[in-house]
């Protein structure tokens, strides 16, 4: 059928969002976006690279066969999320970093900023957690998601889980 209109092909390509039928992106993207942005963040430490995570999940979503089941949303968001997080770190490994000569020995704005602030060193702190601990903490601090969802998405048990939630918890130290 070569005559269907942009839109069309639009809803049809976003009809396979959420098994129940909502196949609504825009309102998909308003309600879920800011808790993968949240979550992004905190695992990169960076504005950016959240950002960037963020958009390419939503299109990894749009641009996927697959139904998404409403009670694991966020569960599967938070995977795509994660997994492009390693990917981006891996990529990172791989560049070689410049010399000391040609860096500039005065931190920038944000720097200084944000290094006088309680929440630059607890996130500080959270950065120094093994990834899986951070990811599970995240996930279970930041969104109340159960256990069992944390163990599946992060492929480990829900006994695990909680001990890593309880172990980045006591890692971080009392937060004021």
């Amino acid at each position: 059928m070569s005559g269907r209109t942009s839109r069309a092909a639009s809803s049809e390509s976003s009809d396979h969002l959420v098994a129940d039928g909502n196949a609504d992106l825009n309102g998909f993207y308003r309600r879920h976006a800011p808790a993968v942005f949240r979550f992004a963040l905190y695992l990169s430490g960076e504005r950016s690279e959240a950002e960037d995570i963020t958009s390419e999940t939503f299109v990894r979503v749009w641009v996927s066969a697959t139904k998404i089941e409403e009670a694991t949303v966020k569960g599967y968001l938070f995977t795509i999320a994660r997994n492009l997080y390693l990917q981006a770190l891996k990529k990172r490994n791989r560049i070689v970093p410049l010399n000391d000569d040609l860096r500039d020995p005065q931190p920038g704005p944000y720097a200084r900023a944000s290094a006088r602030s309680e929440t630059a060193a607890l996130q500080e702190r959270m950065m120094r957690l093994p990834e899986t601990d951070r990811a599970a903490l995240l996930m279970r601090a930041m969104e109340g998601i159960p256990y069992e969802q944390i163990a599946r998405t992060l492929n480990i048990s829900v006994s695990s889980a909680k001990v890593k939630v309880h172990r980045a918890r006591l890692a971080l130290g009392p937060i004021r």
